[in-house]
């Protein structure tokens, strides 16, 4: 309800509401958030840069004092608060906020470090060069003019620039309900998309890409090139990937690496960055570091992260990316007033609203020009017919009484040229082209003309005064021509706005700083994990960790082992893999399913911890078991259609499956093999084409034969027999061997005794029969375990039920004939039996 004049008026306050909060929204969007598209400007920075023009504080002549421009701003053009645009120009003057600088300032004006500029009472301020570029022509008419908050001063609606200023310093500001985030671009490229442009009007945003590569930021920093341009370009809306720039120095003294970040990516403070950092050390969330430190000067930034011995530099920078903002995200909306509205806008509609400007400022500049020419050259008409009819105007001057009575006669009488009155000019020629044929042989003066005759000095009576009228008078009539035909030929005025382009890219050009590149930003897990060796044990009763590699040194043989994991009553290991942590484990159950798990994801624990059950990590069903793993290292790689999963079962079943048949993992695991009642997936492991293939029995025997021999079958098929087994034998090992006549094969049983045997005793059969001996099995060293090929300079893990673990060379064990028991690898217990052995390859 509002009351005027004891009147009551009844008012909708839902109406009203909404158009109250749409005069704020709008008054906001188009007096403070938004920038024109035609100078790039918002109100604040406009005012600032025409109230430095009012006081010439230019940038060839001397500083002035910051408060003295904030305090012509705000009692003049903006009224709003000091410090608003204070910090205005601040960030006008700083070098790693605006690509091209607009203010050149004297004094503190803050850091990258986030450190707040000095007050204005100290700080000294002039236009930068570039930015009288912004200024050109303003006197011309080449824009409109408005009244000030309270109609006592005029100021420019625009301004005439010469630079499409919004791409390459860009904008960023929140409005009601829209925001505009248009990132700074290099004004070569900027100006060589606007030349493209104006030569084809019909140009393609692709086609422009190639003239404006991308964005290109004051810190320099390194852009993905290969998301977010194209769509921020064609769509006005996008969003980029920022990564600071790196360096690698190596100290070969101490044999350690150093990352030194010189580069970082737009807007991101260096201070907090590096205390980010500094904390995920003491948080133990990036492991590696050895020390941390600002080494940047006035040569430049300069962070030094010292790296630890054997730490990969790429792990502790995907690191930094992932958890820090050395990598940003960078949202693009590129919102401008168009007219006076707010709108979404493409490369292309940018540039070419910029070139629409520049056409309207040229043709009002022209015509402007073309006013004051034509007026001048009014007057030098008058003043050339009054030299030759000097003596008459001179006595009727002298015979008048006054002043006024003489314009009166001067303007009411017929004056002539007659052609024997130029016999003194000393260029005749002057006369015949221009006064000739372009000054009527009778003239009547107009008032401004008696003017100018009547302050005519008796100096241009001389012959040589008279030439330079004729002269001027011939080069403002070229000039006339000249600017109707920028009015006129559209094809004339763009080469004016081309060629003008052409000056401004080269005086303020420059090289590039961002550079535009590939680079992988999506990055998982393992890209922050260190790569290691690790051994991963699995008991009995389904419990699963690892545990690194490098804990275990090499023992002789013989001896007792090292205890690696802590067993529960009534469990014991099962199985032994040696993997690294970037692996994919197979995990293949007793139903014939295979799962997946990355070899990270396992717990990593001591050697008094049994570790986790793997159901934890796995969907298993009631009464599945895990009965054979498998890691693989290059699981994520397309070229596998030559590499085949072999899976054989304890009854002898064999199986060959491409590998490519298992890349997409399910939750729920899928189906590996189809097996038979009492019979279980044993043994898994990796082929090529042409390898040859052992089977080792529990009894002691062995069967080697060709890959060609089995059939490749489908993921859902069940398989074919491998090797005959009799008296309740069973499969208990796998060994693909490769071409080399080094190879020797390893046989490892219960008890711990095992032996080498050069490959050329296991002669080459057909598969399905039973096969050779590989090793005397009696009551004193136990049943087989399982083999592995191996070379001199290998190692071997074992581990026993009890969670006892050795490691030795293979170079310590006896090559010896096939059909013997070995000698000892390792003392065991009673109740104490060897469970699983995996080489390591060197």
């Amino acid at each position: 309800m509002i009351k005027y004049k004891k009147n009551i008026i009844n008012i909708n306050i839902e109406k009203e509401l909404k158009q109250s909060y749409l005069n704020y929204a709008m008054s906001v969007i188009i007096g403070r958030a938004l920038p024109d598209i035609r100078d790039g400007f918002k109100p604040v920075h406009r005012r600032i840069i025409y109230a430095m023009k009012i006081i010439g504080n230019y940038w060839n002549k001397k500083y002035k004092k910051s408060a003295r421009i904030v305090g012509d701003v705000i009692g003049k053009y903006h009224p709003h608060g000091d410090i608003a645009v204070y910090e205005t120009i601040v960030r006008m003057a700083q070098n790693f906020s605006l690509r091209y600088t607009l203010i050149d300032g004297q004094g503190n004006f803050g850091s990258i470090d986030g450190d707040p500029a000095a007050a204005m009472r100290y700080t000294e301020i002039r236009m930068s060069k570039i930015t009288n570029e912004f200024l050109q022509d303003l006197e011309k008419d080449t824009v409109d003019f408005i009244k000030n908050y309270d109609n006592t001063e005029f100021i420019p609606e625009i301004l005439p620039t010469k630079i499409p200023n919004l791409l390459i310093n860009g904008s960023t500001g929140i409005a009601v309900g829209m925001a505009t985030n248009i990132p700074p671009h290099n004004i070569k490229e900027v100006i060589n998309g606007c030349i493209a442009f104006i030569e084809n009007n019909n140009i393609k945003i692709k086609e422009l890409m190639k003239y404006i590569k991308g964005p290109d930021f004051p810190t320099a920093g390194i852009v993905n090139n290969s998301v977010g341009i194209k769509s921020y370009y064609k769509t006005g809306k996008g969003k980029i990937l920022i990564r600071g720039n790196h360096i690698i120095e190596l100290d070969k003294k101490n044999n350690t690496k150093s990352i030194i970040i010189n580069e970082l990516p737009y807007q991101v403070n260096k201070l907090k960055l590096i205390e980010k950092i500094a904390n995920l050390i003491k948080n133990k969330k990036i492991e590696g570091i050895s020390d941390l430190r600002d080494e940047s000067d006035k040569d430049g930034m300069r962070i030094l992260i010292k790296l630890k011995k054997n730490t990969s530099s790429e792990i502790i920078l995907n690191n930094l990316y992932s958890l820090t903002k050395l990598q940003i995200s960078f949202g693009i909306n590129m919102v401008a007033l168009c007219k006076g509205n707010p709108k979404t806008l493409n490369l292309k509609e940018m540039i070419n609203y910029f070139i629409e400007h520049r056409k309207n400022i040229i043709i009002r500049r022209s015509i402007f020009s073309l006013k004051k020419i034509e007026k001048r050259i009014h007057i030098l008409q008058g003043l050339i017919i009054a030299i030759f009819n000097i003596k008459e105007i001179i006595d009727l001057i002298k015979n008048t009484k006054t002043i006024e009575l003489a314009k009166k006669k001067l303007i009411s009488k017929k004056w002539f040229i007659k052609h024997n009155d130029i016999k003194f000019l000393s260029n005749k020629n002057l006369y015949d082209n221009f006064i000739k044929n372009n000054i009527r042989k009778n003239h009547y003066f107009t008032y401004i003309q008696i003017i100018s005759i009547l302050k005519l000095k008796l100096y241009r009576l001389t012959n040589l005064e008279y030439s330079n009228l004729l002269n001027e008078y011939k080069e403002l009539k070229l000039k006339i021509k000249d600017l109707k035909k920028t009015i006129k030929c559209k094809k004339y005025l763009m080469s004016i706005i081309k060629n003008e382009l052409l000056d401004i890219k080269k005086n303020f050009g420059d090289k590039r700083r961002t550079k535009i590149k590939y680079f992988k930003f999506n990055i998982k897990k393992e890209d922050l994990i260190q790569k290691k060796n690790i051994v991963i044990t699995l008991s009995k009763k389904g419990y699963i960790k690892y545990q690194l590699l490098s804990l275990y040194v090499t023992q002789h043989r013989g001896g007792k082992g090292k205890l690696a994991v802590k067993i529960k009553n009534n469990d014991f290991i099962k199985k032994l893999l040696i993997a690294n942590t970037h692996d994919t484990i197979l995990c293949f159950s007793n139903f014939g399913t295979i799962y997946w798990l990355k070899a990270h994801q396992l717990p990593e624990s001591g050697k008094y911890s049994i570790g986790k059950p793997i159901i934890k990590f796995l969907n298993l069903k009631n009464n599945e078991k895990i009965t054979a793993i498998l890691a693989v290292s290059f699981f994520s790689n397309i070229f596998l259609k030559k590499i085949y999963i072999l899976m054989v079962t304890s009854n002898g079943i064999i199986k060959k499956t491409l590998l490519t048949a298992f890349m997409r993992p399910r939750c729920n695991g899928m189906i590996s093999i189809k097996l038979n009642k009492n019979d279980k997936l044993i043994c898994v492991s990796l082929i090529k084409d042409f390898d040859n293939i052992m089977l080792f029995s529990s009894f002691g025997k062995v069967l080697r034969f060709v890959e060609k021999e089995i059939r490749l079958t489908s993921r859902l098929s069940s398989g074919t027999r491998g090797m005959k087994l009799i008296n309740n034998d069973k499969i208990v090992s796998l060994i693909t061997v490769k071409k080399n006549i080094n190879t020797k094969i390893l046989t490892v049983t219960k008890k711990g005794y095992g032996k080498r045997t050069n490959i050329n005793q296991y002669p080459i059969r057909s598969k399905s029969t039973k096969g050779v001996i590989s090793i005397k099995v009696n009551k004193r060293n136990g049943s087989v375990i399982g083999s592995t090929e191996t070379l001199d300079n290998d190692q071997i893990i074992m581990i026993t039920n009890m969670g006892v673990l050795v490691r030795i060379k293979v170079s310590e064990i006896n090559v010896i004939n096939r059909n013997t028991q070995g000698v000892i690898l390792i003392k065991t217990s009673k109740n104490e039996n060897v469970v699983s052995l995996q080489k390591i390859t060197l």
